[in-house]
Parts: C-alpha cells; structure tokens; sequence
C-alpha cells in the first residue's frame, strides 16, 4: 500500500484565487478603440502584442535622442477611488510623464500604463483607460499598449494604483536645458496651471480631514462645485502650446512644477552659478491655494516647496524672445506671464 499522498480534488480555477481572465478580455476589447484613437504619424496602436513599434523616420526626425520618463498620480487616486470620479486621473498620469518630457526639450511619441488593482472592475478601469487616451490625444503622442494586473490580496478589493511611462525624441543637439546659453537677468516665464495638478495631495487630504470636511461638501474657494469636483480637476498637459517654441530656438530652459513645487523644480533647469529669483506678487495665487494655505496653517515656504501655487511649467527665455514667446503662448490659448528672472547665485 502506498504512502504518497492523495491527489488534490479537481477544479480550481484562476478565478477562484480571484484572478477574473474573462473581465480582463472584456476591458482589452474595450479599450482598443481608445487606443486607436490616439494613432499618430510612427505607430500603429493597436493592443494585444507583445511589444509596440515606432518608426522615427515616418515621425519626422533625421538624428534623433530618445527620452524616456515615467512617473504615478500620488495619493490623488485615493480621492478617485473613495468619490468614483476615475475620469481625470488618466489625463493626470499622461500630464505627469510627458510634461517631464517637454522639460527635456524632446516630443512625446509613445505612451504606456500600468493598472494595478486587488479586483478588476472593468468600467471603472475603462473611464481611466478613457482618460489616458484623452490626455494622449492632447500631447500628440499614441497610446501603445499596457498591463492590467489584478492581484488579490495585495490591493483592498476594487482599489487600485497606476504609473505611466512614455518617450519622446529630439535632435541631437536640441536637448534642453541649454546651461550654455544661460546668463543674468534671463527672464522666466510661468504658465498657469489647473489647480494643484496631482501633487501634494496628502497633504490636501489631510486638511480636509483636520477641517472635518467630506469630499462631497461645497468647495469654499470654487463656486457651485464640491471639494471632490474642485480638487480632482486634471493636471494641464503643456506639449502642444510650448513645442513650437522650443523649436524656433526662442527657450533656453524649462521646468515641470511638480513634487518640490517652486523651490525645488527651477533649479533642475538653471545654469550652475545662476538662480532663479521670482516676483511672487506678478501673479495672482488661485483660490484653492490660499484656501489651502489658511485652512491647514501652511506657512508661505511650505505652500512654495508643495504645491505649484498656480504655476504648471516655467520656461527660461532671453529678453529679446520675451514678446515673442507670449504672444505665441496666448494664440495657444494659454494664460503665461513673466514671474521672475535669473540672477548670479548668492
């Protein structure tokens, strides 16, 4: 008589761990239109492959470098799950990667998502897959393909996490920042943002908290909307307005304000020896910043190093291109201003 053991019972199944294959196939089918969507001279999107193609010579480029960034939403997500409002966040998750790459002086081409979860809910993760697209459409850039991980056990339930990765490319010898090319008394220029972008969102979460609000409350600082509504506004996406004129020569430097806000974001962008000084009274601080700043007792340095304080990128410009890059911005559509200039560091 044998001592081994019995063989385990038949019938367990992927879906039985929690693993849904089915829900996964039904979002791929979803999302495939809204990937095609986003098609652009050197690709083809369209899921399902093992990896994506892109022809550099069909997009225009001669010697081009490639630039790769990849970057998440932070605990702004927290605020998608908890409201259901998963529309925004995928533009914010575009606008996080590919504004780092115009910091870089180089086009967005590509674009890729990771979309982890502990139980795939197949709408809410095609409304952010929907936004991906969008924010991809705005940038110019296609959305090639991705990965769908539902993981139980690791993730609560439906909650989930994203990060994004895109490339882009520039011609050689077009890269930016142009630290040569630096010098005092070079003017900076600030473009508005949306609000506080997807950064410092624990630190928004726990003012609300501390103020014993709920996001479904009225916003203080915005008319007819609730704090949800207010504070999930998408991240502006800055490639199609700037490109041109870092393509004319007219832009020695730019900076994504992100994580770091106005302190820490500028000097990635500055010559050494240089530094940027800003007029902080040259715009007008929107609403939800000073809101943030009196409710929560965040001190000026604090609100600066934070958040973007209405400042979504900055571009670093000479003098006699000052006019020019203005104007240009404003036919865009963009709200710009002079915000400060560099000078010789102390």
């Amino acid at each position: 008589m044998s001592d081994s053991p019995s063989p385990p019972p038949n019938g367990l199944t992927y879906a039985q761990a929690g693993v849904d294959i089915d829900a996964g196939e039904r979002l791929v089918d979803a999302i495939k239109p809204l990937a095609k969507s986003t098609a652009r001279k050197g690709s083809e999107p369209s899921l399902g492959g093992f990896g994506a193609l892109f022809d550099l010579k069909a997009a225009g480029f001669t010697d081009p470098l490639i630039v790769a960034t990849t970057d998440g939403v932070g605990t702004k997500l927290k605020i998608a799950i908890d409201t259901g409002r998963n529309d925004g966040v995928g533009i914010d998750l575009v606008a996080m990667c590919v504004n780092d790459l115009l910091a870089q002086g180089a086009e967005p081409l590509l674009f890729l998502d990771y979309y982890a979860t502990g139980k795939l809910d197949v709408e809410a993760a095609r409304r952010v897959v929907a936004g991906i697209a969008e924010g991809c459409r705005q940038a110019g850039c296609a959305l090639v393909g991705g990965e769908t991980a539902e993981m139980p056990g690791l993730y609560e339930g439906s909650d989930y996490d994203l990060a994004g990765f895109s490339l882009g490319a520039v011609e050689r010898g077009h890269t930016l920042p142009r630290h040569d090319l630096q010098n005092t008394g070079d003017v900076i220029i600030g473009l508005a943002s949306s609000g506080p972008h997807s950064n410092g969102y624990s630190l928004i979460r726990k003012v609300i908290e501390t103020r014993g609000l709920t996001w479904a409350d009225d916003a203080p600082f915005a008319n007819d909307r609730t704090l949800a509504q207010a504070l999930m506004e998408p991240t502006r996406i800055y490639v199609k307005p700037v490109l041109p004129l870092m393509k004319q020569g007219w832009i020695k430097g730019a900076a994504h304000i992100t994580g770091g806000g106005l302190i820490e974001n500028p000097p990635r962008c500055i010559a050494p020896g240089l530094e940027a000084v800003f007029d902080w009274q040259a715009w007008p601080r929107p609403p939800v910043f000073d809101w943030l700043a009196e409710a929560g007792g965040i001190s000026d340095h604090e609100m600066r190093r934070t958040f973007n304080c209405g400042i979504g990128f900055i571009l670093i410009v000479g003098p006699e291109h000052v006019e020019d890059v203005l104007e240009g911005l404003l036919e865009a559509g963009e709200t710009a201003f002079v915000c400060g200039q560099l000078q010789a560091s102390a």
